[in-house]
């Protein structure tokens, strides 16, 4: 079992620990991300999150059908 870093409290919405990643983002769709965060009022974590299990449930709705 993989130990995960972290201030061991759980989130609400996960029944498992969260698995911590690094991702670099080019700085136009890093702001894009920033901006959709604030209008939504959450975290920037939440909007990519949502946005990767949404593209798993429809890969083909990603916009790069050639994978």
């Amino acid at each position: 079992m993989k130990k995960t870093r972290g201030s061991g409290k759980s989130m609400k919405t996960q029944s498992t620990p969260a698995v911590r990643a690094s991702i670099s983002f080019p700085p136009d769709l890093y702001e894009t991300l920033e901006k959709l965060a604030k209008q939504k009022k959450v975290s920037l974590a939440w909007v990519v999150r949502d946005a990767a299990e949404k593209y798993i449930a429809d890969p083909s709705a990603g916009g790069n059908s050639s994978q």
